[in-house]
């Protein structure tokens, strides 16, 4: 029986270890590999990718793909054909991204093909439709690797010199959240190491933006509203606003051509990690070296634990109370058809907290690109915005948002969509965290449940400016007067802690001690009274230094918790003794003699004393004036006192 209990247990442990094995493979990302085949004068490119493991309760899970061709040419999708326009060696990349997918995303090789059926009168389809376009292969998610592509087109009508920026790590976040592993130019570009040299001359071929003036129109011409024409004082706005920056130059560029150039970025650790994030990057392209005309151009990414197209972000997941009354924040809602076949009707409906006023959202920008509709019923495609007690609603109707799983689908990015809007705060709100999430549904599907997007504020400091009176009940003759500052977070909610130092004046004095006693020592020649009188009185300067849990009952009461700590920075202690001598006893007494001393003692940092109180405030509790009462009590005999207090939080 033994050994079987033995194998028994032998058995268990090696499947439960087998099983721990599992699990860790789980972890680690599995390896996809690329494939290709030559078609004619064409390459067909595949991904042998992992099997995904689908996450519970989210829609189909599904790979997409993010190819670089080794030219300066990339494709975003699943199973590309290239066609490539010199023969010889190239280095193909593949990122492949597991959507609904519980794992890591798969690692990929590089891979090098030898060409030798390019196509020297092939030219690749013009896809840009601006002169400055940034992209990414995914949304970032902490210690992962993601690709920026900084794609510039020469909208010149003669071959251009020129250079091109690209700028990331805001500084408004106190660590990086990115690691520039690897530039990737195809067009001998090269990094900038002087100084940058201002032309200060401007096109007039276009229209300028510009911080200082108003559109400025020097002809008659379609513009690009991206264009402006004051290079410094936008490069150093972005050295402001970005800790980190890429600097390339271009030389030799044709009319109409377009370029593009490949950045790895490896997200740190230590990346943001609140996953309804909005964090960008920027990109400053000066397409000639002769003028100091540029396009700025920036990209908000939302931080993500998994690759979920569905999810709303916002951009004030950190909000300073004191600066936000004004502010607008912005939110975003991202969607994906997934199915099989097109949607023609689309609902968003969305948590709006109570701390912000429904009735002001205004819709920043939307995909698919549409009217807002009027307040009746149209025929054309245009997105709806309606409102319950607690919801955003906005529908978009009459579109036509195809699936990914529909036939004859090439482009991916055409079955997303989006909407981007802000909302004002409301007239009276709360330093609170909010919480908000978006249902979408795709016709008459069942709803898709976004991720939570929040809101929170930073701590914020207040100082406060505090002045009173102690009253020792028990001290004879006590006068206690303070002031001091108190330190706590700015205008907290409910819960809060708050500390203190507070510098005192206190007189008192102790009761007067009367001792009498019969001497007969001889001297005199008969027995005789002596009475000792000792008055001692206190002048002292008082540090106390309490440490306190407050809770505000509403705008205006508030109470409070908490120790307290209290030394003698100065303790001056003046004894006065009378010495009376008194012939006889008892009631019958004559005096013959008395002799009084005087003794002052000052010392500091002495007489330690501990506690704790109990209070209450009335007035603005959360910033402003107030009026409070506290109750102190001291460890130390005789030193329980009431405090009578004004405060002015800052």
């Amino acid at each position: 029986m033994k050994s079987i209990h033995f194998f028994c247990l032998a058995f268990s442990f090696s499947i439960f270890s087998f099983a721990q094995q599992e699990m860790e493979k789980d972890t680690t990302p599995g390896t996809a590999t690329i494939i290709h085949k030559n078609l004619g004068n064409a390459v067909e490119f595949n991904a042998d990718s992992p099997v995904l493991n689908q996450i519970a309760g989210a829609p189909k899970a599904f790979y997409t793909n993010f190819w670089e061709f080794g030219d300066g040419t990339f494709s975003k999708e699943e199973n590309p054909k290239k066609t490539y326009k010199k023969n010889g060696e190239y280095t193909v990349r593949l990122w492949a991204t597991n959507n609904y997918d519980t794992g890591k995303p798969p690692v990929t090789r590089p891979k090098k093909i030898n060409i030798s059926n390019a196509n020297d009168n092939f030219e690749e389809e013009a896809s840009m439709d601006s002169a400055l376009s940034l992209q990414r292969n995914r949304e970032p998610i902490p210690n992962e690797e993601i690709v920026v592509v900084f794609s510039y087109k020469n909208t010149k009508t003669y071959t251009t010199n020129g250079r091109f920026f690209l700028f990331y790590n805001e500084a408004k976040y106190d660590t990086d959240n990115f690691n520039l592993i690897e530039t990737r130019p195809y067009h001998n570009e090269k990094e900038i190491t002087d100084d940058i040299v201002y032309a200060s001359k401007f096109d007039s071929d276009v229209y300028y933006a510009s911080a200082e003036d108003d559109i400025m129109s020097l002809k008659a011409k379609p513009q690009d509203t991206t264009v402006r024409r004051n290079l410094p004082l936008t490069l150093e706005e972005a050295k402001f606003a970005y800790r980190n920056s890429s600097q390339l130059r271009f030389e030799n560029m044709e009319p109409n051509e377009e370029r593009h150039v490949f950045y790895s970025l490896k997200t740190t650790k230590e990346m943001l990690k609140d996953t309804s994030a909005i964090i960008s990057v920027r990109g400053v392209y000066v397409p000639d070296d002769s003028y100091d005309n540029h396009h700025v151009k920036d990209m908000e990414m939302e931080i993500v634990t998994s690759h979920d197209p569905n999810k709303m972000s916002s951009n004030s997941t950190f909000l300073n109370y004191r600066l936000v009354r004004y502010k607008r924040p912005k939110f975003k809602i991202r969607f994906q058809n997934n199915g099989e076949g097109p949607a023609s009707t689309i609902r968003l409906e969305t948590d709006v907290p109570d701390m912000f006023d429904k009735t002001s959202i205004e819709v920043l920008d939307m995909y698919p690109k549409v009217k807002i509709c009027p307040k009746y019923d149209v025929a054309y495609s245009c997105l709806d915005t309606t409102y319950t007690d607690k919801q955003a609603i906005f529908t978009f109707k009459n579109i036509y948002l195809p699936g990914s799983e529909q036939k004859n689908v090439k482009v991916y990015d055409s079955t997303k969509g989006f909407v981007q809007y802000r909302v004002k705060f409301s007239k009276d709100f709360h330093k609170e965290k909010t919480k908000s999430r978006t249902a979408i549904i795709f016709d008459k599907n069942e709803p898709i449940i976004t991720n939570y997007s929040t809101t929170r504020f930073l701590p914020g400091i207040s100082i406060g400016a505090k002045a009173g009176y102690n009253s020792f009940s028990d001290l004879k003759n006590s006068e206690s007067y303070f002031i001091g500052a108190t330190i706590s977070p700015y205008k907290s909610y409910r819960w809060y802690w708050q500390v203190e130092l507070l510098n005192s004046l206190h007189k008192f004095e102790n009761d007067t001690e009367i001792k009498e006693e019969i001497v007969d020592d001889g001297a005199i020649g008969f027995p005789y009274t002596e009475r000792t009188t000792t008055n001692k009185s206190y002048n002292n300067i008082d540090w106390e230094i309490p440490v306190l849990v407050r809770y505000n009952v509403n705008n205006y009461i508030g109470l409070g918790a908490g120790i307290i700590g209290t030394f003698s920075v100065n303790e001056k202690q003046e004894q006065s003794i009378l010495i009376e001598q008194f012939e006889g006893q008892g009631a019958d007494l004559f005096l013959f003699d008395s002799n009084t001393s005087n003794e002052e003692v000052s010392e500091s940092f002495t007489n330690f004393r501990k506690g704790f109180l109990v209070e209450a405030t009335a007035g603005f509790a959360r910033i402003g004036p107030s009026l409070g009462a506290r109750y102190v009590f001291n460890l130390e005999e005789d030193y329980n006192y009431l405090q009578l207090y004004a405060i002015w939080k800052f």
